[in-house]
């Protein structure tokens, strides 16, 4: 699948100082796919604290036990909860039609790449067959004016050279998880040219982020729950991959991303096409790295040893050029990877400390944004 798709240009984006405008999220009808979710949670927290109308279509229950839905009680702030699989065409078109949104983001996906290998036709069957739902769906909703599919920085070919991701870089994937995301990508674009093209149409963009950290993520074979898990239990970390670099992010930055992306669609169409929402240069580090870090920031540290059973494959090195994002849209991570794991590790804290995970959760969106946002949109790249 080596093929670079941006999407069908219309004219070059506006270039705009866009960070977050509460006042365009307030009472905006929203419908967020996956919102159970990790990311999903966090987003529908946020939205509800911008006063949206948020409805929420995920599967019935959380997919990870504990969760950050339950544990931070999102569920009392949604306008509607949807139990709904994005698998079921009829169902997920039925959920449209009664919210009636005006912004859609998906994020229902089958989100790990080592859980691919053992369900490969489920992953293919969510990841892109749900979207396809999804916009068939979205076709006969009159009300939507802005759609934001969100893939991953998996969806990248391989490079020969290690070097960061621009949006122009051919699509591939050498495994069904990320593949499955690269013909997200693909089929969004298909749909755009082919559905979407008219100026009065929904205005379709893909985003493009991975690696994120934060509060309330407790997915299997993912860094930072491993380490928590392994910090509660006193256990040493089994580390497959100790040098592979990642373009690790707070959960707020990316999601920052889609909420100003979202903004721009509903005013323009020439925003519709892909962008990546990754951190900065001097945040891409290893998974030593990261490691080390927590470490010194739990009581009573971690120790890891290197995993030498055999495991499927990963990219020694993958990175984002997030350049035209900062250029075309005003955006800018939130927070460097040195405060987003000060974050994590607060956050995980407050979890075993039996706080209200519900406020933790909130006074970080609130610390976080939107005010950094515009601060941070005007710091030049550091490196």
């Amino acid at each position: 699948m080596a093929s670079s798709i941006v999407g069908h240009k219309l004219d070059p984006p506006d270039r705009m100082n866009s960070s977050l405008d509460p006042s365009f999220w307030r009472n905006r009808r929203v419908l967020l796919t996956g919102h159970t979710g990790f990311k999903g949670a966090w987003l529908s927290l946020w939205l509800q604290a911008l006063g949206s109308r948020l409805t929420g279509v995920s599967l019935a229950a959380p997919p990870t036990k504990p969760s950050l839905y339950e544990l931070a009680r999102v569920g009392e702030g949604m306008a509607s909860h949807v139990a709904c699989d994005v698998r079921h065409a009829s169902a997920l078109a039925h959920a449209l039609a009664e919210a009636h949104p005006e912004v859609v983001i998906h994020m229902a996906a089958q989100p790990l790449v080592r859980h691919s290998f053992a369900a490969p036709a489920e992953t293919y069957d969510t990841n892109v067959m749900g979207t396809v739902n999804l916009l068939d769906a979205i076709r006969a909703c009159h009300s939507v004016r802005a759609v934001v599919v969100v893939t991953s920085d998996k969806c990248y070919a391989p490079s020969a050279m290690p070097r960061a991701h621009s949006e122009e870089d051919p699509l591939g994937g050498e495994d069904p998880y990320s593949s499955s995301k690269a013909a997200a990508e693909l089929l969004t674009a298909a749909y755009r040219r082919s559905f979407f093209s008219d100026p009065d149409a929904p205005r379709l963009a893909t985003a493009r982020a991975g690696n994120v950290i934060g509060g309330g993520d407790f997915a299997a074979d993912r860094l930072l729950p491993d380490l928590f898990r392994a910090a509660a239990a006193g256990e040493t970390v089994r580390l497959r991959n100790p040098t592979a670099v990642r373009p690790w992010q707070h959960v707020l930055s990316p999601l920052s991303g889609y909420l100003v992306l979202a903004q721009a669609l509903h005013r323009s169409p020439n925003h519709a096409r892909a962008w990546n929402f990754g951190p900065e240069e001097c945040d891409a580090r290893t998974v030593e790295w990261v490691v080390g870090r927590v470490s010194r920031l739990l009581p009573r540290g971690l120790s890891w040893e290197v995993d030498d059973r055999g495991h499927p494959p990963e990219r020694p090195h993958l990175t984002l050029d997030s350049s035209l994002s900062r250029e075309l849209l005003g955006w800018a991570p939130l927070t460097t990877l040195e405060e987003g794991l000060s974050r994590t590790v607060e956050w995980f804290r407050a979890h075993w400390a039996g706080e209200d995970l519900r406020a933790v959760t909130l006074a970080q969106i609130e610390s976080a944004a939107p005010s950094a946002q515009s601060r941070r949109a005007a710091e030049p790249n550091r490196r």
